[in-house]
């Protein structure tokens, strides 16, 4: 059972009896409805710390000085800490864009990836991961398409989570999108910029875009490669075909 400590309680208490306000101060009277709900978070942002270890990045989440959170942190050992309540906004994503949306922090629940940025993600951390996911889906029924890293929505500033994260495997799952070769030929005048934009990337600089699609989906592939199978990539991915490796949640 966890411990609530008294003034924590005593705050609970009081809460319930004193609805708190954020609001302006000019209201000269608060009728509280109850016609409300939380507002209901619509994708995840993944990250890696860029520590050594899970107490290095706990102490920078929760330094007021950083002013940098995320909801919740997977050790590599697949412990799960929470850092910030789902229905807050915790400032994970910076200034970033998605399907549109250029506030990402206030539709989006970040989790933070135990991980130098150089190392492979063990396997208790992905399983850890997953039953996240899972247990968020579940709740919010969050699209696949909306499960993200940090590098498609923070175009040319952010890496993370890099080109090791098996982001083929979390498809298979449901998180995310994949598709694997060959790539069916896409329709004659198909445009890659249009075609990044439908997947929810910022194109407003066609290379960013491209550069982030690379290292989500061509990770481990030569540049001229990539750019030579991108077109093809990203009508697959709009149109998947029926397969574990394309199931979408």
């Amino acid at each position: 059972m966890k411990r609530i400590v008294p003034g924590i309680l005593l705050a609970c208490l009081l809460s319930a009896c004193t609805p708190t306000r954020q609001g302006s101060a000019l209201t000269d009277e608060w009728i509280p409805s109850p016609n409300q709900g939380p507002r209901r978070p619509t994708m995840v942002v993944l990250h890696y710390t860029t520590n050594d270890d899970a107490a290095t990045a706990i102490r920078t989440l929760t330094n007021p000085e950083r002013e940098v959170s995320a909801h919740y942190l997977v050790g590599r050992d697949g412990r799960i800490v929470q850092l910030v309540d789902e229905t807050r906004r915790a400032w994970h994503a910076g200034a970033s864009f998605w399907a549109g949306n250029r506030d990402v922090n206030s539709a989006s629940i970040g989790i933070e990836l135990d991980n130098n940025g150089h190392e492979p993600f063990p396997e208790r951390q992905i399983v850890a991961l997953l039953a996240l996911l899972g247990d968020l889906r579940e709740r919010y029924a969050i699209p696949a398409e909306n499960i993200v890293g940090h590098s498609d929505v923070a175009l040319g500033r952010k890496v993370d989570p890099g080109p090791q994260f098996p982001w083929r495997m979390l498809a298979t799952q449901g998180y995310g999108r994949w598709c694997d070769p060959p790539y069916p030929t896409p329709p004659a005048g198909f445009d890659l910029a249009t075609g990044l934009a439908l997947l929810g990337y910022d194109t407003t600089d066609p290379e960013a875009a491209r550069r982030a699609f690379h290292l989500h989906y061509l990770p481990n592939h030569d540049a001229l490669v990539a750019a030579a199978i991108e077109a093809e990539l990203a009508h697959c991915l709009l149109h998947p075909p029926s397969s574990p490796t394309t199931r979408q949640g």
